[in-house]
């Protein structure tokens, strides 16, 4: 990345109450839910910073109670923002174990009165004893709920529960790199497995005949829909449901098989019946994005008997992480496979 600094488009701060007993952001120490207080973030958009801080000076200033995870009890467990790199619209997302934010309209007052570039404030509730950070539940406070940002030459509707990648920068030249190897042809279909609001959906649509994306989360579907009216792409199809159901029922019961598969999957990488299925169905070209070098390493042992490994290209998603992110091209092998 040219510049690697204040990158992030994404922070998720959680609250907590330090040694003299006073609400504090920060990062969990390793290992722990103890939050270490940090001033600045190198890494982290420095508008985002400024927003999170003047919540949590609103919550001293207000007494709201914080969560405490061993209790249950206490209100706000984070605060969490979004931003538009292009656009520079801002999301607000205040993560609360309960519906009731004493004095919220003050609140919602005070941070458009500072954040001209505030968009949407969104209450999340969760009010379960989890690690997960966001709950199903959401209460606009203020806007409709989602911003916009522009990837290549295309916009997008992000939600407070929608995947959007959180270096956009490295994320276009991510895209790029696998469209520009999956070389799509206008008679071809395919399958775009855990596709998110459909951002590679929609960069691949215009090179191809049809892209079926899939999804697990609702309203990531609902903005790939949206998004792909929004850009006016009429040759998309999401699917809402597990990738390995949903794969399953299109090769098998609906009998549409892809030319190309497109998988970006989580850190665990492609479970078994996925790629039992990417095997029988033998399309040509497989692109797989990986965030996690060792299940792609795993995962690529499991497809090479009948894929050519072409080539992996590391893109710098993350800097100053251990984290990478990889683009690997496996071409079907010209042998006929022995059954």
């Amino acid at each position: 990345m040219e510049n690697p600094l204040y990158y992030r488009n994404k922070a998720q701060y959680p609250v907590g109450i330090d040694k003299l007993g006073n609400p504090q952001i920060g990062v969990f120490a390793n290992r722990t839910h103890e939050i270490i207080p940090i001033k600045e973030c190198l890494i982290q958009n420095k508008l985002s910073q400024d927003l999170a801080k003047f919540v949590l000076n609103w919550i001293r200033k207000n007494n709201i109670s914080i969560y405490d995870e061993k209790t249950g009890k206490g209100l706000i467990r984070h605060i969490v923002t979004k931003i538009g790199i292009k656009t520079n619209e801002v999301m607000l997302v205040l993560v609360t174990n309960g519906i009731n934010i004493s004095n919220e309209e003050n609140l919602v007052k005070e941070v458009l009165e500072n954040f001209k570039e505030v968009k949407t404030i969104v209450k999340n509730i969760n009010t379960k004893n989890t690690n997960v950070i966001m709950g199903d539940k959401n209460i606009n406070l203020y806007g409709d709920g989602y911003i916009e940002d522009i990837l290549g030459e295309y916009r997008f509707k992000i939600s407070p529960l929608s995947f959007y990648q959180v270096n956009p920068i490295q994320a276009e030249k991510l895209y790029n790199i696998g469209v520009e190897a999956a070389k799509i042809d206008r008679d071809d279909i395919v399958f775009d497995l855990y596709c998110g609001i459909g951002t590679i959906s929609i960069f691949m649509a215009k090179y191809a005949k049809k892209v079926y994306g899939i999804e697990i989360i609702e309203d990531a579907i609902k903005d790939a829909k949206e998004n792909a009216k929004i850009n006016n792409i009429k040759n998309t199809e999401f699917i809402v449901g597990d990738v390995e159901i949903v794969l399953d029922k299109l090769i098998n019961k609906d009998k549409i098989l892809p030319d190309v598969i497109m998988v970006d999957p989580p850190r665990k990488g492609l479970d078994k019946t996925s790629i039992e299925n990417i095997k029988k169905i033998k399309p040509k070209k497989l692109v797989y994005i990986s965030c996690n070098p060792a299940t792609l390493v795993r995962d690529l042992s499991y497809l090479e008997e009948i894929y050519d490994i072409k080539k992996i290209k590391p893109v710098d998603m993350f800097p100053f992480s251990k984290h990478c992110e990889c683009v690997s091209l496996l071409c079907l092998k010209r042998l006929k496979i022995k059954s």
